[in-house]
Order: structure tokens, then sequence, then C-alpha cells
């Protein structure tokens, strides 16, 4: 809990704002800004919009980088469902299914159900496609760019064994 709270610290340091600030005045356009919201949301576990901000940045501006930050997030899904798996915490598998199926109000009514080990294996399946196709793309965009970015996230895991999904790598994020 202490680490969580630190790094959040740490991302707020860096971007200069504080959480409110971040929630409340987004920069329009700015990737750095994009990065940092996206961390906020891998650190607080809302993985359903880290994906969206990171399709977001694609959709305003293609970039190996926004590709491959794109394909980390379908990683750390997967990574994290792993993690919640060994130690049997299929309630959070579950809360996990829910972050990514709600998205509207309209869910509260008509909720998506499912199992915990289910929900666990559909989610990695498509996390693991999503993710292959994502880094394909970015290898497409430039190779030297994408390799050199992969080895950073290499890098941030061997660092990280046990907690690298909750953020990106530092070297991204500066």
């Amino acid at each position: 809990m202490t680490r969580t709270i630190a790094l959040l610290g740490w991302l707020l340091i860096i971007s200069g704002t504080s959480l409110t600030e971040v929630q409340a005045h987004p920069t329009q356009g700015s990737s750095i800004a994009g990065v940092e919201k996206t961390g906020l949301y891998l650190l607080a576990g809302d993985y359903r919009r880290a994906l969206e901000t990171c399709e977001q940045a694609i959709q305003e501006h293609p970039s190996v980088e926004a590709y491959v930050r794109l394909t980390y997030v379908y990683q750390a899904i997967d990574a994290y469902l792993e993690q919640l798996s060994k130690d049997e915490s299929w309630m959070a598998v579950e809360h996990l299914y829910l972050n990514l199926a709600y998205r509207h109000t309209e869910d509260l009514v008509d909720p998506p159900g499912g199992l915990a080990r289910m929900a666990k294996e559909m989610i990695q399946t498509s996390v693991r496609q999503q993710s292959d196709v994502s880094a394909a793309m970015a290898v497409r965009l430039n190779k030297a760019a994408s390799d050199r970015l992969w080895q950073e996230q290499t890098q941030w895991r061997l660092a990280h064994p046990t907690t690298w999904w909750q953020a990106f790598p530092d070297a991204w994020v500066q």
C-alpha cells in the first residue's frame, strides 16, 4: 500500500500537477498528458480507461510509441490476471472483468455476468491476441524504435517482477 501511494506521488511530482488537476484539466493532444493519465489508470487498476486512453492516442497521433504503449497495457492486464490467479484472488478477477465490461450507466441495470475463472480465460485470450496485433503494428511503423521501447520495458519488468503492470517504465514517462 505504501509503495502504491509513493508511486502515485512520484507520478504526480513528475507531472507537476495535483491529482485534481490531472482529472479536471488534462492537456488535450499532449502525448505526455496521455502517458501520465494512462499511468494513473494503471496504478489504479482501471485497465478499461488505460486501454481507452491508449486507443485515443493512436486515433489522434498514431506512432510506434502509441502502439507499444497499447501493447504494454494489454500485456499488463495479462500479467495482472496471472498474478491474481496464482494468489487465487478470484474476487479481484471478477472486479477486473467488471472494470473491462462496464462502460455506461445502463450496465448497472443489465450487468454482464460471468464466473471469475471463465472471465480470466476470456480476457487473457483476448488481450494476448490484441497485444500481438498492436505489437506488429508498432514494428511496421518503426522496428528500431519498437525494439528500443521493448528493451526499456524488459528492463522495467526485470526490476519490478511482481508489480511491473502497475505503471509504465520510468523512461516512458520522462
